[in-house]
Parts: C-alpha cells; sequence; structure tokens
C-alpha cells in the first residue's frame, strides 16, 4: 500500500486566501497528498501569504528561516511559497531563501502538481504568469472531500479601482468574474458535499458580472440563482466597494431570504480630502446615503466597515471625520489598521503620518468601534436568531455555531448536530461570543 505523503499549509491574510488553500490541497491530493496540521512531519510545506500588511515580505522569510532545521533534517523536505508575496516576489524568494523549492502565484496553483513533480526531480519551480487557462475549470475534477458546513466560494479575483495604498490589481491582477454556470456547478457540489451556507468572495465581489445563460449576471443575479439550489440555505459575500453597491443589490438585501442581514462594506475614511487622495471614488456622503437606503431595504442588517487610520497627509480634523461617519452609522463589526506603506503604491511617496500619532488615533479609533461592537452584541439578547451549528464547543453537549448576524453563538444542551439549523434565544453576551437555548 502507497503511503501518502503529508502536506501541510499555512494560510495567511483574506478568506480568498483560505480559499486558495483549500483548492491547493484538492490539487496535490491527486498527487498523493493528505493534510497534516504541523509542518514537523510534513512532506511538504506551503505558505500561502498575503502582501496587504506592511513588512509582510519579511515576516515569511522570518517563517521559512523556522524551517531550516527541518530542511536539514530532512532534505527531501520540500517548501514552498504561493499566494500575492510570491507574485509580487517570484525569483527573489529563492534567492534570499535557498531552501525554497518551490514559488507559484495566486493565478497559477493549478499548476502545482507539475510544479510538485518538477521539485521532485531536484529542480526548482517557479510560476507567477496569469496563465490564459481557466484555474477553477483545471481543478474542478479534483478529489474532494466532506465539508465542513460554511464555505468559501470565489467568484470574482481581481482588481481595477486602484486604491493609493493598495497592491492587489499588481498580484491578483484585473477583475475577472468566473461564469455562472461554474459557480453554480461548483455550488451545487458543495451542497452535495454537506455545505449548508456559502459565502461569495471576490476582491470586488459586488463587481462580479460573469456571463449567465442568458446574458451576464450582476451579483444579485448570480445570488438568486443560487437562491434555487435545494439544501443551500445561507448566502453571504464580501468585500464589496460602496461603488458597485447596485440598486438589484440592495434590493436583494429585502427580499431574498437566504441573503444574510450583514454587510461588509468597506469605506476606509471619512474625510472627503482623504478619500480622494486614496482614489477611492466616493465621498463620506455618499456612503452615509447608501447605508440608509441599505438599512430601508433591511432594517435589520448589521454593518461592517474597514479603516485605514494615519493614512499620507491625515490630519487631526481627517480622523475626527472619520469618528464621526463611525458615530453615524453604528456598526455591529468593523476592522481597523494603521496604515503602512507597499511599495509600488502611489501613498509610499507621500509624506508620511508619524508613527505615534497614527498609534494613538487608531487607539481612539479601536475604542469606538469595540463599543459598537459590545453595544450591538448586547442588543441582541432577549431575541431569538437562526444558528448554524459548525462544530462541538469546549463543554459536553455544548455547540458552536454562527447567527445570522455572523456573531459566534455557544448553546449548552443542544441535541443539534453539525450542519443543522435552529431557533435560538439569546441568553447572554459575553466578549466576543453569545450564549442561547434552542427554542
Amino acid at each position: 500500500m502507497t503511503v501518502p505523503k503529508k502536506l501541510f499549509i499555512k494560510t495567511y491574510g483574506c478568506q480568498m486566501n483560505v480559499y486558495d488553500s483549500e483548492r491547493m490541497a484538492e490539487a496535490l491530493g491527486g498527487q498523493g497528498y493528505v493534510e497534516t496540521q504541523s509542518p514537523d512531519d510534513a512532506d511538504m510545506i506551503l505558505l500561502n501569504t498575503c502582501h496587504i500588511r506592511e513588512k509582510a515580505a519579511e515576516k515569511v522569510y522570518s517563517e521559512l528561516g523556522r524551517f531550516r532545521g527541518l530542511k536539514d533534517a530532512r532534505p527531501d523536505l520540500k517548501i514552498g511559497v504561493a499566494g500575492c508575496v510570491a507574485q509580487a516576489e517570484g525569483e527573489e524568494i529563492m534567492r534570499r531563501q535557498p531552501l525554497v523549492d518551490l514559488v507559484v502565484g495566486p493565478q497559477s496553483y493549478h499548476r502545482l502538481p507539475e510544479l510538485e513533480a518538477k521539485t521532485r526531480n531536484g529542480d526548482k519551480a517557479l510560476d507567477t504568469d496569469f496563465p490564459p487557462e481557466d484555474k477553477f475549470e483545471v481543478l474542478k475534477n479534483r478529489p474532494k472531500s466532506k465539508r465542513a458546513p460554511a464555505a468559501f466560494l470565489t467568484v470574482q479575483e481581481g482588481c481595477d479601482k486602484f486604491c493609493a495604498f493598495c497592491v492587489v490589481p499588481y498580484t491578483r491582477g484585473a477583475e475577472v468574474s468566473r461564469p455562472a454556470d461554474r459557480i453554480l456547478s461548483e455550488a451545487r457540489d458543495l451542497v452535495d458535499r454537506g455545505v449548508r451556507e456559502i459565502t461569495l468572495l471576490g476582491q470586488n465581489v459586488n463587481a462580479y458580472h460573469g456571463a449567465g445563460a442568458t446574458g451576464d449576471l450582476t451579483l444579485a443575479g448570480l445570488i438568486w440563482e443560487l437562491d434555487k439550489i435545494d439544501g443551500l440555505e445561507r448566502i453571504r459575500f464580501t468585500t464589496s466597494h460602496p461603488n458597485d453597491m447596485g440598486d438589484d443589490l440592495i434590493e436583494a438585501h429585502g427580499t431574498c431570504a437566504k441573503l444574510m442581514p450583514y454587510l461588509h462594506l468597506p469605506v476606509q475614511s471619512g474625510s472627503d480630502r482623504i478619500l480622494k487622495r486614496m482614489n477611492r471614488s466616493h465621498t463620506a456622503e455618499s456612503y452615509l446615503r447608501l447605508i440608509e437606503r441599505i438599512r430601508a431595504a433591511r432594517p435589520d442588517i448589521l454593518m461592517s466597515g474597514d479603516f485605514i487610520v494615519g493614512f499620507p497627509e491625515e490630519t487631526e480634523a481627517d480622523f475626527q471625520a472619520t469618528l464621526d461617519l463611525i458615530e453615524e452609522v453604528n456598526y455591529g463589526y468593523a476592522y481597523s489598521f494603521k496604515y503602512s506603506t507597499r511599495p509600488g503604491t502611489p501613498a509610499a511617496e507621500r509624506p508620511q503620518v508619524d508613527d505615534d500619532v497614527a498609534s494613538e488615533r487608531l487607539q481612539r479609533l479601536q475604542a469606538l468601534i469595540t463599543r459598537q461592537q459590545r453595544s450591538a452584541q448586547d442588543a441582541m439578547v432577549g431575541r431569538e436568531v437562526s444558528v448554524l451549528f459548525e462544530k462541538p464547543g469546549r463543554f459536553d453537549g455544548q455547540m458552536v455555531g454562527k447567527s445570522d448576524y455572523l456573531h459566534a453563538v455557544h448553546v449548552k444542551d443542544s441535541g443539534a448536530a453539525v450542519g443543522d439549523i435552529a431557533r435560538v434565544k439569546i441568553v447572554s453576551s459575553g466578549a466576543n461570543s453569545l450564549a442561547g437555548e434552542r427554542v
């Protein structure tokens, strides 16, 4: 009997990288690999990297250095770097870290089997092209296993927005939408494997315009096609751009029962001056009016956002405008970051805000966001919500799942199994989760 080879994948960054890691595991599954949770017994180590944050490449090199002992002890161990740092750094990774055998960009991971075979012959393997073939189609017949009840599904990749702070257009390429029939086929396959909730992914997911049976579909059109799939109970999508929030998508939030009442809609800043310098192509006022329209369609929707603090040339007045916007929107979730320079982006060449000033502003902003998040969570106490149970909890009989609003919910003595959806009454609110009882 052939002993399976072991694959360890460490994933950094966004949900799309999580999705990509799953596809890479499936691609190498055809070569006899099974996943392991530890690099210590792996035959191949893959780092699926993200290039969004400052010093992302340096962190990858540091991580690679930790594997030197494993490589010295087991020379046959293969080490690879995938994702956006791989796309940006290319041959530089192999030059700086000779222990790396394989470098593959996010558009080429369907070529992993042939790249892996090349390393087994003692050669280095590098592929950071933007190949003409559809990587999703190449991978669709790979071995597949039973899935967790919630899954990601990439529908759109790349970005044409060219925000001044962002490397995505350079590492992921131009916006490309997958044909609807291929997405629907993958969704049906996921449902057949136990998935009940699908999150549609894209760098600008609501810019989706994939080919459908009677012409291009918008994201709303795709959601309505997914709505027809028996067994698929929940639909989400991320990440959106305010400029692509069309009327039909707003309407879908009010009329599609399977579309969950949660929307991640990054704004980045509340200052029009900074938004213009970011090349965001929207204003604070247009964003606020958009939120009004969305809430008119779905009054109970929970809003989430992204914020960059300390963007080049940001003044205290600019920062205060951001705080004012946060106060007005009242977010249920939000993600905030101190601006970090990305080489090759326009913002990297501009006068930078003092690091201590940016850090102090970030603390103030996060304190406000934390208060809003906790208030939104506390407001759930006494309400009934729908919970998709995803895994057992720490205690006997306890199950943990996600509410329709994406809150983590713990239920004791639920009598539920993984994949069940049940009505739950929220009885208490903790630091980062809710506790409930089956109705």
